[in-house]
């Protein structure tokens, strides 16, 4: 007999795929079917100045948003903060509107959580809660970035490994596919809850 299917989706696939849209649309769908969904999450968003990516802000599911990340930041604090390619990343910001919604609470349905990556994991605070999040037997839905040159960053790896985590690769032909699969996993997880 197989395994009962674990209660973690992870969406992963090259940069702008449409993780974070999907993430999205599933979300949108779910509360259309199940209106008394009680979410705790956040995603992140790109900010553009013009055709330009100049960083990414945080956005919980009730609407509060921040700094996650910029190439525009030149305040003196910056100048401390963890660096991810071009970006400097705003940790104190990212903490203050991520890990509140990471609170374990038992009145929680789903947990969403965009992005487990590099630029989150500078948070030491960060993974430990995420864990604690998968040990709740709440179901998760995640976006993990694909590995880059076959290296894996290792909290990533630690959870696409998880033994409760199921890895949805998206890309540009299977998106509604993977959008369709996920949400009847969901849907089929939510009435057991």
């Amino acid at each position: 007999m197989a395994a009962a299917p674990g209660k973690c989706f992870l969406v992963t696939g090259s940069p702008g795929v449409g993780k974070t849209t999907l993430i999205i649309k599933v979300l949108e769908c779910l509360k259309t079917s199940h209106p008394n969904l009680k979410v705790q999450g956040f995603y992140t968003r790109e900010v553009r100045e013009g055709s330009e990516r100049v960083g990414f802000e945080v956005v919980t599911l009730d609407g509060r948003r921040g700094p996650l990340a910029s190439t525009t930041n030149s305040s003196p604090e910056s100048l401390r903060w963890p660096t991810v390619g071009k970006y400097k990343v705003d940790l104190a910001s990212f903490e203050s509107l991520a890990l509140p919604e990471l609170q374990v609470n038992e009145n929680t349905d789903l947990f969403v959580i965009d992005e487990v990556g590099k630029m989150e994991l500078y948070s030491s605070s960060f993974f430990p809660a995420v864990l604690k999040v998968l040990e709740s037997n709440i179901p998760v839905l995640a976006s993990i970035p694909i590995p880059k040159a076959g290296r894996d960053v290792p909290g990533v790896a630690r959870l696409r490994n998880h033994p409760g985590a199921t890895v949805f690769t998206l890309n540009t032909v299977n998106r509604d596919a993977v959008k369709e699969r996920v949400y009847s996993l969901l849907v089929e997880l939510l009435q057991k809850h």
